[in-house]
């Protein structure tokens, strides 16, 4: 015979037995989420009551957020409408892309641009990974005494005045500096660095490397602090050298930070040190020395054009967001490590 058909009422749970797991439950008010919710809210409560001294310590870096990072942003829309000094603080026209569209068409932009991406090619490629090295080599060092000796040499660049290091750079390359002497010596003749375009990338480039690399060590000489002794203990059993043990533990141990940091430095590749480009650079060598950010000091605060200025920062800013997003994605699919 066919069995009959009809709705069929589930038993009722046995006593002492609850709804099944991330069923809805039925709380007072009526609040029917699942209990992980429930629980979730709840916990976030008590951290707040809890913590709550704690967190009043976010308060004064949201505002400052707030008001120096984000409230700016509005400013943006310069770019679209066509600011005159003491007029709107937001423009006076509406223009649309008509300031995009000049300096795609202005063959002066396109010399900028490609400065700026050669200088932050140049600056990635050859200054990131000297810290690794350095971290490296001073992990490796038996003595602590020399191993402190060298940490101080090497970060005391770092916290001089950027005038200091320009003043520094100038006194190096002139025509009577240490350079030029020691090419004299050789039996060379002197060269004006600072007067000749083809030289500023290198003379930029080692500038940011002695400034820049000895501090950069210290976030891999932290990283290297966590990776557990009896790995490296557990290699040497196994038979392996030093480099081995570098190349199989070190580095995959510290590979987190160095991807975190090449994310950050690729998200900042086309804000080219702005300071340190503007006290080093002249007329002369404009060629090669003349990036985005100068070019807007001279554009938009010099020239008064603001406008122009602002559709050049935004589309810099946007190529910077496009890039950090980017390597983001890259690192978190291919090594499985990424900023966010």
């Amino acid at each position: 015979m066919a069995p009959e058909t009809g709705t069929v009422e589930a038993a009722p749970p046995a006593r002492g037995e609850g709804p099944p797991a991330g069923a809805p439950v039925a709380v007072r008010g009526g609040d029917t989420r699942p209990p992980q919710q429930l629980r979730n809210k709840d916990t976030w409560a008590r951290a707040l009551r809890r913590d709550w001294r704690l967190y009043t310590f976010l308060i004064l870096p949201i505002i400052y957020l707030l008001i120096f990072r984000y409230t700016p942003m509005a400013g943006n829309v310069v770019a679209f409408r066509r600011f005159r000094p003491g007029g709107s603080m937001f423009g006076d026209e509406w223009v649309g892309l008509y300031y995009f569209q000049a300096f795609i068409q202005d063959p002066k932009f396109w010399e900028v641009f490609f400065n700026t991406v050669i200088l932050g090619a140049l600056t990635l490629i050859v200054v990131f990974p000297l810290p690794i090295a350095l971290a490296l080599m001073l992990n490796e060092l038996r003595s602590r005494r020399f191993k402190k000796i060298t940490q101080t040499i090497t970060y005391l660049p770092h916290f001089m005045s950027m005038v200091i290091v320009a003043g520094f750079v100038f006194e190096l390359t002139a025509i009577n500096g240490t350079v030029n002497q020691i090419i004299s010596g050789f039996g060379g003749d002197p060269i004006s660095f600072m007067q000749e375009a083809a030289w500023f990338r290198q003379i930029y480039v080692s500038s940011e490397i002695w400034q820049t690399v000895g501090f950069g060590t210290i976030l891999y000489l932290a990283a290297l602090t966590t990776i557990d002794d009896q790995l490296y203990e557990a290699a040497r059993i196994d038979g392996a050298n030093r480099w081995q043990q570098t190349w199989h533990i070190t580095l995959p141990g510290i590979r987190p930070t160095i991807v975190v940091l090449l994310i950050l430095n690729i998200g900042t590749f086309m804000a080219v040190g702005f300071e340190k480009v503007l006290l080093l650079y002249n007329p002369l060598t404009y060629p090669t020395a003349d990036v985005i950010a100068t070019y807007l000091y001279r554009v938009g605060i010099n020239s008064g054009s603001f406008s122009y200025a602002a559709a050049i920062g935004l589309f810099e800013a946007l190529i910077g967001l496009t890039l950090v997003l980017s390597a983001n994605v890259i690192a978190k699919r291919t090594v499985g490590a990424s900023l966010w």
